[in-house]
């Protein structure tokens, strides 16, 4: 039986749009859920008061600061260290075999469990180093986590300029540095800046490797040397312990609206900058 092209196109759009919707309804779903046993449990004292009875009263201010504090740490850390290296492999050098095991590296170092990279910042950074249970020891943890990501978007988005804006530039005198600091960096920031904000999210969202390396402790943090306690590491803890089921509804739906909020500004970001640079 031979079923003509025009039905079989009818039925892959069909299947294609099924399968949106299906994935549509399942972030709608969890995002419904958890703010709907989330935000009655929300309002100013629970944002910007301390926790107390270890989580079963109070607030999560501490563990907002702690978050925010090691996500841009681990961001700072990684970022310069991304970029360069996409710059350097897409610039700098011709495919090669070392261009291939660099490469080959950044996706074996993608793949390794969070577990396992918060294992080696125990034993490196808080045993070895001695660093201990601190926002330097998490941060460091979390770069080598988020590397990957920011290297193959970083390097995606500088071969997305046209090789012509390179040729401009070198006819007009500029050398291999100020090409790619004045025109291919420019021209590749929306898709550099996606690999960041995606970096952000897992930062974000990160909870085993947090553990073993940042710590738990419920105080404010005064310095990078300083034990936190993240926003998903005291849901977990919450959730885990049954100590209150309002209060991880709760720090789950600001982690959700955050990880939203920064998802929409970047886009909002990216997109403004597109159509500056089209105009």
């Amino acid at each position: 039986m031979i079923i003509r092209p025009k039905y079989t196109q009818v039925l892959a759009v069909s299947l294609l749009v099924l399968a949106t919707l299906a994935t549509l309804a399942i972030l709608v779903f969890i995002i419904v859920f958890v703010l709907g046993k989330g935000l009655p449990n929300i309002n100013a004292e629970f944002l910007f008061s301390n926790p107390e009875d270890m989580g079963r009263a109070g607030g999560i201010f501490p563990t907002i600061v702690g978050t925010v504090a090691l996500t841009l740490t681990a961001i700072c850390i990684a970022t310069p260290f991304g970029v360069g290296t996409a710059v350097f492999l897409t610039e700098y050098t011709r495919e090669s075999r070392i261009t291939r095991i660099i490469r080959f590296g950044a996706d074996c170092l993608a793949g390794i469990p969070s577990i396992i990279f918060g294992l080696f910042g125990f034993i490196f950074f808080v045993t070895y180093l001695r660093m201990g249970w601190s926002i330097l020891s998490g941060s460091l943890t979390l770069a080598f986590m988020i590397l990957p990501t920011i290297i193959r978007t970083s390097e995606e988005a500088i071969k997305s300029v046209p090789y012509s804006y390179r040729e401009v530039s070198f006819s007009l005198g500029a050398t291999l540095w100020q090409t790619v600091y004045k025109v291919v960096l420019p021209n590749a920031l929306p898709g550099i800046l996606t690999g960041v904000m995606l970096s952000v999210g897992r930062s974000i969202g990160e909870t085993a490797a947090i553990i073993f390396t940042a710590g738990s402790s419920l105080r404010t943090p005064h310095s990078l040397f300083d034990s936190v306690r993240t926003m998903s590491v005291h849901f977990y803890i919450l959730a885990r312990e049954g100590l209150s089921n309002e209060k991880a509804y709760a720090t789950a739906t600001v982690l959700i609206v955050s990880i939203l909020m920064i998802n929409l500004s970047s886009y909002w970001l990216m997109n403004r900058f597109i159509l500056r640079k089209t105009k």
